[in-house]
C-alpha cells in the first residue's frame, strides 16, 4: 500500500511540473490574431494553429492525470484502518507508565511516588493578573 502512495505521489508531481511547463509555453489568446495575418508562427513546428491544438490538448491529459491521482490518495488516505486516530490520541493510550522507584527516590525531598499531588492553584482573574512593581 505504500508503494502504491508513493507511486501516486510521483506521478502526481511530475503531472503538475509537466503542466505548470506547458501552460507557461502556450500564447494568450491575443497571440492568435497575429498569425492569422501572416506573423511569424505561420512556420512554426507544428504549424500555424498545431501548437495551440498539440499543447492544449496535452494539458488537458495531464489535468485529467493530476486531478485522478488526486482523487486516488484522498481515498487512499480515508481507507486507513478505523483504530488509528491522531498521532496525539496513540501516544496517550501507548504512554508508559511512571517509575515507581529509581531516581526521584533519590532526590531529597522529592515528594514520594505514591504520595496524594495536590490540587493545582486556581487561575486568578481579574486584577488579580496585572502585575505589581
Amino acid at each position: 500500500m505504500n508503494l502504491v502512495l508513493n507511486l501516486l505521489v510521483g506521478v502526481q508531481m511530475l503531472a503538475a511540473l509537466a503542466m505548470i511547463g506547458l501552460i507557461l509555453i502556450q500564447h494568450g489568446k491575443g497571440a492568435d490574431m497575429g498569425a492569422a495575418f501572416g506573423s511569424g508562427s505561420a512556420g512554426s513546428l507544428f504549424g500555424a494553429s498545431g501548437s495551440a491544438n498539440f499543447l492544449s490538448r496535452t494539458t488537458a491529459v495531464l489535468a485529467a492525470v493530476f486531478f485522478a491521482c488526486t482523487l486516488l490518495l484522498a481515498y487512499f488516505s480515508h481507507a486507513r484502518p478505523a483504530g488509528g486516530g491522531s498521532l496525539l490520541e496513540r501516544a496517550t493510550v501507548g504512554a508508559p507508565a511512571a517509575p515507581t522507584s529509581g531516581a526521584a527516590n533519590e532526590i531529597p525531598g522529592a515528594a514520594a511516588p505514591n504520595a496524594p499531588a495536590s490540587a493545582p492553584a486556581a487561575p486568578v482573574s481579574g486584577a488579580g493578573q496585572i502585575p505589581s512593581k
